[in-house]
């Protein structure tokens, strides 16, 4: 268990590297957002340029920062059930959520999206918008961000698992779930 807990910790460290890198993809593309509206109010000018590149941004918001936001335990779930059981109730459903829908689902996806990306960058797409960007760096995006969800997924799993087997896994924000109170 100590090689897949340290396998679980490097994952954890790459996921919030990655959520940082989102983070200040938010930021940057804020900055672009702002700035393209005032020069485009202001003085009548704009680009397609500085739009895709929010579109961009915003991508790798979402596909850079899914990971992270797994690891902190701040995904969507349905809790209805999840909260009113107890905690060896809810790491069995986490451990068979990630089994039977996240990894699977994610691995489809990566698959499905690694030919789109390289169809991409054989071809050196580009926008075909005037003074558009290149495509295939957004679209590597996607087999990215579904490689790094593989990865925190396993991660999860990993730890789910420790914990049932009694191993100590400290600082991990599934463990911090509570019950809501009545």
């Amino acid at each position: 268990m100590g090689v897949l807990l340290g396998f679980s910790r490097g994952v954890d460290w790459v996921s919030t590297r990655f959520g940082r890198i989102a983070e200040y993809a938010v930021l940057a593309a804020c900055i672009i957002s702002a700035g393209n509206a005032f020069i485009r109010y202001g003085f009548s000018m704009s680009s397609n340029a500085w739009l895709e590149a929010q579109w961009y941004l915003f991508a790798a918001v979402v596909m850079l920062g899914a990971s992270y936001t797994l690891l902190r335990n701040e995904h969507v779930r349905v809790d209805i059930l999840y909260g009113w059981v107890g905690h060896r109730t809810r790491l069995w459903i986490d451990i068979l959520g990630f089994t039977l829908f996240v990894l699977p689902a994610m691995a489809l996806l990566l698959w499905m999206t690694w030919p789109f990306f390289l169809d991409s960058w054989m071809r050196n797409e580009a926008s075909g918008a005037p003074g558009g960007l290149l495509r295939w760096p957004a679209k590597l995006l996607l087999p990215l961000g579904f490689a790094l969800m593989v990865a925190q997924g396993l991660s999860e799993l990993i730890k789910r698992i420790a914990v049932l087997r009694g191993h100590e896994v400290a600082g991990n924000a599934f463990l911090e779930y509570r019950k809501p109170e009545q």
